[in-house]
């Protein structure tokens, strides 16, 4: 596993490199041109524009950032303190939760700063490189949950060969796969936005650079874009949904079929905490999609967004810990290790 998750690093850090790269030349291209693409920063006008509600919007999102990252850090900590859970299961919710760490800072970080230096100006180079993660850890949040409802399929349904169809190198090659389609897709993304030119606007009613929202300040045919944009976000959206659903079907069925009353209980409660960490997410998704049919919807739009890039992440590690007998006895002795050595 930790093969796969080294071969992944490398092809991030590479694929990023090229994104700056590109950036940077597309940039001094476009300023020796003298046309109207020689921007250098986008205005981010966040949630609010009143003076009034910025601190305490600051300390609202540093307090939820904060406990998202401690909360994650802690359910990765005891995951890897544990041996009892150096299991399959744990192995992608470690990623999970390091994935919602890195997810919350690439949005949350900036607003902070924007709003403790009362600057919401963000460079353009700075606005593609948070646009790329983005979509790197938005899909890898999803297809990660995806990965995990099969893993719930597989332990309820066939748990006798569990461990044989859950092998590390299988778990390794799945890591792996979600990373390479989330790098391909945000690399093609950001490439494509680079050939656009900008017009003289560039205020982005978001809180962080969303791919949708730049395309709109762009003065350029955005059809491929467009066309790339929802087949991929169809994509990455119907198929894993389809999957998640298709697992808990079979999951359900297997639990139907079960006698014993606390045979049941003990199997849906195997899956009880991912499947209410995929209604928060997916529910939250579905959020920001209505309400951008709405009669503002920038506005309505970024603050539904609040919900899948802040409060998702943050409210993971509670349900994973406090539904969790296994991860509540990890907690318990990592914090009493910690004890022992103060």
């Amino acid at each position: 596993m930790n093969k796969f998750i080294a071969y992944g690093a490398i092809l991030f850090c590479h694929c990023l490199n090229i994104i700056l790269a590109s950036s940077q030349a597309i940039s001094i291209n476009h300023m020796e041109a003298g046309n109207q693409t020689a921007i250098s920063k986008f205005i981010l006008l966040g949630l609010s524009e009143d003076i009034n509600l910025q601190p305490l919007l600051f300390g609202l999102f540093l307090y939820m950032y904060l406990v998202c990252v401690l909360g994650n850090l802690l359910i990765v900590l005891a995951i890897s303190s544990d041996p009892h859970l150096h299991t399959p299961m744990y192995f992608f919710l470690t990623n999970l939760s390091l994935t919602d760490i890195c997810f919350t800072s690439t949005t949350v970080l900036k607003m902070l700063v924007n709003i403790q230096t009362r600057s919401n100006a963000i460079t353009y180079e700075g606005c593609l490189t948070q646009m790329c993660f983005f979509m790197i850890f938005a899909g890898l949040d999803n297809l990660l949950l995806t990965v995990m409802a099969y893993d719930r399929f597989v332990a309820v349904c066939h748990p006798l060969h569990y461990l044989v169809i859950m092998n590390p190198s299988l778990c390794g090659l799945l890591l792996l796969l979600s990373w390479l389609i989330c790098l391909t897709y945000s690399l093609l993304q950001s490439l494509m936005v680079l050939r656009l030119a900008f017009c003289k606007e560039t205020e982005i009613p978001h809180f962080f650079c969303e791919l949708a929202q730049i395309l709109k300040l762009t003065c350029s045919d955005t059809l491929v874009n467009d066309i790339l944009l929802y087949f991929v976000t169809g994509l990455l959206g119907v198929i894993p949904l389809t999957g998640i659903l298709f697992s808990y079907s079979r999951i359900i069925s297997c639990i139907m079929g079960i006698s014993s009353a606390v045979g049941k209980y003990k199997a849906f409660s195997t899956c009880g905490s991912h499947l209410l960490v995929v209604s928060l997410f997916y529910g939250a998704g579905l959020g920001v999609y209505l309400t951008s049919g709405t009669a503002h919807p920038s506005r309505k739009g970024s603050i539904a967004s609040v919900m899948y890039t802040v409060v998702t992440p943050t409210l993971n590690p509670f349900i994973y810990s406090l539904r969790n007998r296994d991860m509540k006895g990890a907690l318990r002795r990592l914090f009493r290790r910690g004890a022992y050595f103060q």
